[in-house]
């Protein structure tokens, strides 16, 4: 059997992936919050984690894998939208969720074995809320449950902080409640514009962090293999997902290997509404960017690094790609994947090695169907060449520029003047557009590098 090594963030260092449990090997990976459209950085980690997942069920079966993502659908960003727009809580995050789905589905992740939604798990976050603190690991205050940070001696073993520097180099919630400004809320009350539900503390609703500890221990057990996520939520959401669990499960491990993947940056910057470099996936792909270009892109770079998307990457990677869709043409996958593709995604997720693999095969003129099983499990070429090229030509209507081109070339018939179809030709041309000119008429047609912000700078 392959062996897989990954970097686990808690020890440090590269480990060998021994399952608990070889015939159920599970994995929890800390999903969205539901309010928005997911921006471009929130879905690398689903990227990386639908990655690992695949491996994970080819090395060992894919009924022998699960693989759960959870949804946060009680937030008070979710309260703050549906007091904005007047709409209720589930509708929104009805919305939200499934524009989730489409898009990430769009760049080929396969859905989890389970997508919990926190909501449902509130029984099983009161439950363990109620041990925490009958275990001396918790306190009521004010209306309020919080975890005492001080009563779990490793706190801090996962970001490599002690306390005492976290408190210093951290913006904590200061309040009059708290025994230590480190604890953090288990449980919060709710006003009557506020979702709530019953508890033993009155009507509230959970923290944040509890919320993945519940539903892991319900669907994976009290331990489990491999637990992922941005390294962004390393501290406070993991570190505080380890104390809450091993409080509330003596004995357990919680999480065999944790895997964290870089943050992304566009065009070496950080994204950010101020820098006016922030976007959604679905803002992309409504550009008509495909979404195997940005599953490629993100490929291209180890999970362990930052990862810049910029405009060069993704012109690049739709070349490769083009060549790819080429090599297999119209074939179905054959056979097993590569070894050395394999062998390279079971050395942590060497993806990088893994895509030049895939190159070589094509260039050796290997079997369009050994080179296709390869690339599914990289979760690339699942279209065949003949819709991979329908899907990146764009619609728009052109119906204008092609009354305005048949104008320009009746005047020029009759002066012998062609400047002005020559400038129109080149400027079509220039925006991706095909112009087929005949005795019958003018037909444009929008290729695959359609640019409609270059047809407006024509005039």
């Amino acid at each position: 059997m392959t062996e897989i090594t990954l970097t686990d963030s808690k020890t440090r260092r590269k480990r060998t992936l021994v399952p608990i449990d070889a015939a159920d090997v599970r994995m929890y990976v800390c999903g969205p919050t539901v309010y928005d459209r997911a921006h471009l950085g929130n879905a690398r980690p689903v990227v990386v984690f639908d990655l690992l997942f695949r491996l994970l069920r080819h090395v060992y079966g894919p009924d022998h894998v699960r693989y759960v993502r959870n949804f946060t659908d009680v937030d008070d960003k979710i309260n703050a939208r549906a007091a904005q727009t007047g709409r209720s809580i589930r509708e929104i995050t009805d919305e939200t969720t499934q524009w989730f789905l489409d898009d990430m589905r769009a760049l080929g992740a396969l859905e989890p074995t389970q997508m919990p939604r926190a909501t449902e798990y509130i029984a099983q976050m009161i439950a363990m809320i109620e041990e925490l603190i009958a275990r001396g690991h918790a306190y009521v205050a004010e209306g309020h449950v919080l975890f005492a940070v001080e009563s779990y001696g490793a706190y801090g073993a996962l970001s490599g902080r002690s306390v005492e520097d976290m408190i210093a180099g951290a913006r904590v919630e200061v309040a009059p409640y708290k025994r230590n400004p480190m604890d953090f809320v288990l449980w919060k009350p709710s006003d009557a514009d506020q979702p709530g539900w019953d508890s033993p503390w009155g009507r509230g609703r959970p923290g944040w962090h509890i919320e993945c500890s519940a539903m892991s221990r319900e669907l994976l057990g009290e331990s489990f293999d491999i637990h992922g996520g941005g390294n962004d939520l390393m501290f406070p959401h993991h570190e505080n997902e380890i104390a809450q669990s091993c409080c509330a499960n003596p004995g357990s491990d919680f999480a065999g290997i944790w895997l964290h993947n870089e943050m992304l940056q566009v065009e070496g910057r950080k994204m950010s509404k101020s820098l006016g470099n922030f976007f959604t996936v679905r803002d992309l792909l409504d550009q008509g960017v495909p979404g195997e270009v940005i599953r490629f892109v993100f490929l291209s770079t180890h999970y362990r690094k930052p990862m810049d998307w910029t405009e060069a990457k993704a012109r690049e990677a739709e070349k490769v790609l083009d060549a790819l869709h080429a090599a297999v043409g119209e074939a179905e996958a054959d056979g097993a994947p590569d070894a050395g593709v394999v062998e390279a995604l079971a050395n942590d997720l060497n993806t990088s090695l893994a895509l030049t693999r895939l190159g070589e095969m094509a260039r050796a003129g290997a079997s369009p169907g050994a080179i296709k099983a390869s690339a599914a499990l990289l979760g690339l070429l699942g279209q065949t060449q003949r819709q991979w090229q329908a899907a990146r030509v764009p619609t728009a209507d052109l119906t204008g520029w092609e009354a305005r081109l048949t104008q320009a070339r009746r005047g020029a018939m009759e002066t012998k003047d062609f400047a002005e179809v020559d400038r129109l030709k080149h400027g079509l041309a220039a925006a991706g557009v095909e112009v087929r000119m005949s005795k019958e008429g003018i037909e444009l047609v929008p290729g695959p590098g359609f640019d409609a912000a270059k047809l407006e700078q024509l005039g």
